[in-house]
């Protein structure tokens, strides 16, 4: 019973301790898992349907490397000292209750996406079975299925990408060697695209924001990890798995004419291919699912001093989920959801901004890491931090130049950066003045 109790708490409120890590490649199969959905699908159908493969290519490319470079550097923070992102941000700028008001964020965005998700996964579900089942009934057994598995905790996320990517690879590996039966690449690859056009930055911008909060919480995943290397092999194999998955949805698109992924799907696989990676859809669920039980744990311990288990809380939350996908209410708010998404990029350049230039907080956290614990103290809310907070997410959501997330992500880290050495320098002069103060008294 302890075993299954530790199971489903799986660390929310504590650091992952060195016994528990694990093999760099049960991580990387999680984060492929994310990118190797019915989303990222989407996100190259949509590409190649305005864009040459070329300038696909480039625009996703220019997505990509942000993304790297924003999830090696959350993600090392990650495995450094073995706590996700809601937590590591109470010693990287939040303070107590700005780490918990980003957990509830995290939390609402990602709940509400699961309850989405879990929509297309239940009518995919119905449609394969011939509607059977109806769709309340298939969005029941969906979202408690996902449920389920993350009430058990990483591992069982784990366990649930051996069996989802392999199978969503070979799909998609099928598709395009039907795709290129009919087709010459050399053709494809020149045609011009098939629907409206799009921008290079509007491309790179759909690329790199699409999964920006992904990247933010690299750390719920890379606390596993078992060392920088790990993280880095982690985040890399995934991104370019995710570019990969990006440029065959483009030639697909390209071949069939089409933005619309289902029918991509089954012109080039068939019913059972269009049933395996509408269940390919669990890998990215799941973890919107565990993201959002760790933004909740994180943020009742921080509000009220109370540590509840996150397996109790998963529990709640992927029930009330599935309530609202199966009334369809959630659908209505995926305006609000967007707009949430704003608030959390910004969060990536303060928290690097914190923990590798100002490291304000190493020194206790490497003197508690060295013991397995966490500080006893942390700040309780930073001005400095909700002005750059605010700052970057205002950039984001007014400036549509370059690509909003990444901009509001330098804007936020650099907000922070200048307000903090300002702060610094400003209690310096009053303790300077005040011992002077004193000694002329």
């Amino acid at each position: 019973m302890a075993n299954v109790q530790n199971s489903a708490d799986d660390y929310a409120l504590s650091r992952v301790p060195t016994e528990a890590r694990l093999p760099m490649w049960e991580v990387m199969l999680v984060r492929v898992g994310a990118l190797t959905s019915l989303a990222q699908f989407m996100m190259g159908a949509a590409l190649g349907y305005g864009m040459t493969f070329w300038q696909a290519f480039w625009a996703t490319m220019l997505g990509s490397v942000i993304l790297e470079a924003v999830s090696f550097l959350i993600g090392y923070t990650g495995v450094r000292e073995g706590l996700s992102t809601s937590l590591l941000a109470r010693w990287t700028g939040f303070g107590k209750y700005g780490s918990g008001i980003l957990g509830l964020i995290i939390a609402i965005g990602c709940s509400g996406w699961f309850g989405i998700q879990n929509s297309v996964f239940a009518q995919g579900l119905d449609q394969s079975l011939g509607g059977v089942l109806g769709f309340p009934l298939a969005a029941t057994l969906t979202g408690l299925f996902v449920t389920l598995i993350v009430i058990f905790g990483f591992k069982w996320l784990s366990w649930t990408a051996k069996i989802a990517v392999p199978g969503f690879l070979l799909v998609i590996a099928y598709g395009i060697y039907q795709v290129l039966k009919g087709h010459q690449l050399g053709d494809l690859i020149a045609s011009p695209p098939p629907g409206p056009a799009l921008s290079i930055g509007v491309a790179a911008t759909m690329v790199a924001g699409g999964y920006m909060i992904g990247a933010i919480v690299t750390p719920d995943m890379s606390r596993y990890c078992r060392n920088g290397k790990d993280v880095l092999w982690m985040t890399l194999i995934g991104t370019v798995v995710g570019l990969i998955v990006n440029m065959i949805a483009v030639l697909m698109a390209h071949a069939v004419a089409s933005d619309d992924v289902l029918t991509i799907i089954m012109q080039t696989t068939g019913v059972l291919g269009a049933a395996i990676v509408i269940f390919a859809t669990v890998k990215i669920n799941d973890i919107n699912l565990y993201a959002s039980s760790l933004g909740i744990t994180a943020a009742i311990d921080s509000f009220f001093r109370k540590k509840v288990n996150r397996g109790m809380v998963t529990l709640v939350i992927g029930v009330i989920g599935t309530l609202l996908s199966v009334l369809g209410i959630l659908d209505k708010f995926v305006n609000f959801l967007v707009f949430l998404g704003i608030f959390v990029p910004p969060v990536g350049g303060i928290m690097v901004v914190d923990y590798f230039i100002l490291k304000r907080h190493r020194k206790i956290l490497d003197e508690t890491r060295e013991k397995g614990l966490l500080p006893d103290t942390a700040e309780g809310l930073n001005p400095i931090t909700i002005i750059a907070w605010i700052l970057g997410s205002a950039t984001g959501y007014l400036i549509e130049i370059g690509i909003p997330s990444l901009n509001s992500l330098v804007v936020a880290g650099l907000s922070y950066y200048i307000g903090m050495k300002l702060f610094d320098q400003n209690k310096r002069q009053n303790s300077t003045e005040v011992n002077k103060a004193i000694y002329y008294k």
